[in-house]
């Protein structure tokens, strides 16, 4: 998996903290290519395991599934929001404190029932409750969803960490624009 050179190397993640929020997440956005060229954004739950990505949705034919069956490149991001802080004066000098990770790479959909089984396994382990009553690992409509399997090939971390309040306004000012009056 490459790592490709971000412009702002200050917020660059180590591949261990990508991985870390990767497996931490709760959903994410996978995007894919329309026919026309048009892009498609769409919240997904997902499973990490053994570097790769796995989702699911209908398997009635729709447009993502369209898309991947005519392009496999598709990329996925998911991120974690932390607080706001300031930084200077005006209210513009604000920022945010949070991670994120997009993994570029290849999708294909799993046909196998086995595969299907697993991944509703760990779909169940990771957001299931654990204490419920219901029957565990039966799952009757197998048949009714696609599961997809995205190998990853590149991926990018950015982080902007909280700072100290000793670094935030007002107890230090890093207003960008310090001769601006209101």
């Amino acid at each position: 998996m490459s790592t490709p050179a971000m412009r702002r190397s200050d917020k660059t993640m180590t591949d261990e903290q990508a991985l870390q929020t990767i497996e931490r997440g709760f959903a994410g956005r996978l995007a894919t290519v329309s026919e026309d060229g048009y892009p498609y954004c769409i919240p997904l739950l997902y499973i990490w395991a053994g570097n790769q990505l796995f989702l699911h949705g209908t398997s009635a034919l729709g447009h993502l599934q369209t898309n991947v069956r005519r392009e496999p490149r598709v990329c996925f991001e998911v991120d974690e929001a932390g607080e706001v802080f300031e930084y200077g004066r005006f209210e513009c000098d604000s920022s945010l404190a949070f991670r994120s990770v997009i993994l570029f790479g290849r999708i294909r959909i799993a046909e196998d029932a086995p595969v299907k089984q697993w991944f509703c396994e760990r779909l169940m382990e990771k957001y299931g409750k654990p204490n419920t009553i219901r029957p565990k690992n039966f799952f009757p409509r197998l048949d009714a969803i696609t599961v997809y399997v995205m190998t990853v090939e590149r991926m990018t971390g950015k982080q902007q960490i909280l700072p100290p309040l000793s670094e935030q306004w007002p107890a230090k000012d890093r207003t960008m624009t310090p001769d601006a009056r209101p």
